[in-house]
């Protein structure tokens, strides 16, 4: 069954962001993922020749503590699938040295932090609609963002990832909003598929 499948692959994914794996490891464990789970983002005829997703090499400089400042305030984003329309709420903007980057929390069932980022890597070295930091209606809890005390946020971009539209035309992902578009590169973390 498709539902069972889809919510092993949440479960894997949620067990491989709160690992205790390295860098490394993290990103041979997501290859690994990528190349044979029937959930997989990576489309069904490209996976014989799958050999694992691009990366930056690690950067130390792509891990920042960061302020984050409240914010308020709301987006709706038609995800012109079967999601529909989805909500936003700002939760905050954190201060990070590349720009402000809204964190905002998803209003549905459940909800979950989600920070979609766009940088001057986009369209190029990376996915052209942006990379995500977090999702964790997705389970990606730890790695690219973690809470810290006195409100502030560690920020691991070596962690960025491409949303699953960035490999296959069938996935409808929401992309990066305007006021979370940067123009300095941050080389860090995956690279464009293709």
């Amino acid at each position: 069954m498709e539902e069972l499948e889809l919510a092993d692959w949440r479960e894997q994914v949620t067990r491989l962001y709160l690992s205790d794996l390295d860098l490394a490891g993290f990103r041979a464990a997501k290859d690994a993922l990528f190349a044979g789970h029937p959930q997989s983002p990576v489309p069904l005829a490209d996976r014989p020749r799958f050999t694992g997703l691009r990366y930056f090499p690690a950067e130390p400089a792509a891990v920042v503590d960061v302020p984050v400042r409240p914010a308020t305030g709301t987006l709706t984003i038609d995800t012109g699938g079967p999601d529909g329309v989805v909500h936003y709420r700002r939760s905050g903007v954190a201060e990070t040295p590349w720009g402000p980057l809204t964190l905002w929390w998803i209003e549905a069932y459940g909800g979950g932090l989600f920070l979609p980022f766009r940088d001057g890597t986009a369209g190029r070295e990376t996915y052209g609609g942006g990379r995500y930091l977090t999702d964790t209606v997705k389970g990606t809890y730890g790695r690219g963002l973690t809470v810290l005390p006195g409100g502030r946020l560690r920020l691991d971009f070596n962690y960025a990832y491409n949303a699953s539209c960035a490999y296959d035309d069938r996935w409808a992902c929401p992309l990066a909003p305007e006021e979370n578009r940067v123009s300095a590169p941050i080389r860090a973390g995956e690279r464009v598929y293709r």
